[in-house]
């Protein structure tokens, strides 16, 4: 790994913390990590190998993306207050960050050390994934969909409690503030 990736890596792990206090969902909210795993998909998505089961790799790996992503952006919580969308990650969203994000950044760690790698290179022929490469894809894509269904999920949520608080500004029974 280069000193870039554990940047971006380490960058990335710390958005969510920076979370946990609470914030307004702003375009650079949305934007920061968004260009960042835009970044790593110009650099690392090269080549997409194709060949035995690295499209399978890919699948399953971009669905846990999905799942922890569509499970984070729940878990954060979205409020609508003085005209703005709130934003704050719960400790579970952000430990759901933090063990996914860890997770890749162990993996990277791991297949480069002499053991890792020859179990690695035992796994990838037993199941018919054909690079290196192809983790590299499937890691990525886990990543990519992690951070566009956590963001997606959270930008949904935050323009429904913004419609429905803009429809009920005048009902006396609002709690304003109330979390979804």
């Amino acid at each position: 790994m280069t000193t870039t990736d554990w940047f971006i890596d380490i960058a990335l792990l710390l958005i969510v913390l920076r979370q946990m206090r609470e914030e307004p969902l702003t375009t650079r909210t949305v934007l920061l990590p968004l260009g960042m795993i835009a970044w790593a998909a110009g650099n690392y998505l090269t080549d997409i190998p194709t060949a035995g089961d690295d499209v399978l790799l890919d699948v399953i790996f971009a669905a846990s993306g999905v799942v922890f992503g569509l499970a984070g952006g729940l878990l954060t919580r979205v409020r609508h207050a003085g005209g703005h969308v709130l934003i704050k990650a719960s400790r579970s969203a952000a430990a759901l960050w933090i063990i996914s994000m860890g997770f890749r950044l162990g993996f990277a760690v791991w297949s480069t050390h002499p053991s890792g790698a020859a179990r690695l290179t035992s796994f990838s022929a037993a199941h018919n994934i054909t690079s290196g490469q192809a983790w590299v894809v499937a890691l990525l894509l886990m990543a990519v969909g992690e951070v566009v269904v956590r963001l997606g999920t959270i930008i949904v949520r935050g323009q429904l409690l913004q419609a429905r608080g803009d429809r009920n500004a005048n009902t006396p029974d609002r709690r304003p503030g109330a979390y979804v």
